[in-house]
């Protein structure tokens, strides 16, 4: 089967005027995994999309300030035992148009191994710092309100940090968050591994892939949520990390391993 290219119009939710980046609102890495995620469920019914394998974000989907939709490109590519899609726009150039790719995901076609359902939900000891996430959201991570999901303060260790999340009550937007979850746990814990990067780095760290993202159980809108983030490598050259999200009960939720970040502001070149 050969790739498919799929013309969707983007809704733009309200929300993501509080998702900027140098100064222009930006489509978060979330939503895109979500848009990717819902058209291939639609086209092929047996993917598992509660499993994400080798996303890259590519390139910052700018969006206008007044915009409410944007025409997009949803490419398919089935790759044996799983399916890869892509996230496009086509920008025109006189008399040429040139397509540029923002985020990449691959869905397996079959189920596999799922990771432990449950993790020690204690807090540790002797936190080096607590940062309050007024200041946090004020010097570290400057998006709006409806992006502040990380609450109270958040705990660093050396090679690690713990936070409380805070899903938005927003509404469903699409029918797949009713099985991958609200995207706004998962943004708010790689809020909390780019602070855990900034004390090792003089940048702010961003998204630019992830090697594997597990869902157990879909996060909900306004539900409450721990992250626990875990330091893999540290350069100045790229951050990994490792993820999980999980309740108070210690039920797992969502598993994420090889969280890369890099600094961007130069542009996102991978």
């Amino acid at each position: 089967m050969s790739n498919e290219r799929l013309p969707v119009t983007l809704p733009v939710q309200p929300w993501f005027q509080d998702h900027s980046f140098a100064g222009k609102i930006v489509l978060p890495a979330v939503e895109s995994l979500q848009l990717l995620a819902a058209h291939v469920a639609e086209a092929f019914p047996g993917a598992d999309i509660s499993v994400m394998e080798d996303m890259r974000f590519a390139k910052f989907l700018e969006i206008p300030p007044e915009a409410t939709e944007m025409d997009v490109l949803v490419e398919f590519a089935p790759a044996g035992e799983r399916v890869g899609a892509q996230l496009l726009t086509r920008k025109a150039c006189g008399k040429m148009s040139r397509i540029k790719e923002h985020s990449q995901v691959f869905f397996p076609l079959a189920a596999g191994e799922r990771p432990p359902s449950q993790l020690d939900p204690t807090l540790p000891a002797n936190a080096l710092q607590k940062i309050p996430v007024e200041q946090l959201y004020r010097e570290l991570v400057p998006f709006g309100p409806q992006y502040q999901t990380l609450q109270e303060r958040l705990f660093l260790y050396e090679d690690s940090a713990w936070g409380v999340l805070k899903a938005p009550l927003l509404p469903l937007v699409s029918t797949v968050q009713e099985q991958i979850g609200s995207p706004f746990p998962l943004d708010g814990a790689m809020h909390a591994a780019s602070v855990l990067g900034q004390q090792k780095v003089d940048f702010t760290p961003l998204p630019i892939g992830i090697d594997q993202r597990i869902i157990l159980l879909p996060t909900q809108p306004s539900g409450e949520y721990l992250t626990k983030v875990s330091a893999v490598a540290l350069s100045e050259k790229e951050l990994v990390f490792d993820l999980v999200i999980l309740d108070r009960a210690g039920q797992v939720y969502e598993v994420v391993k090889g969280l890369r970040m890099r600094d961007v502001r130069g542009g996102m070149r991978i």
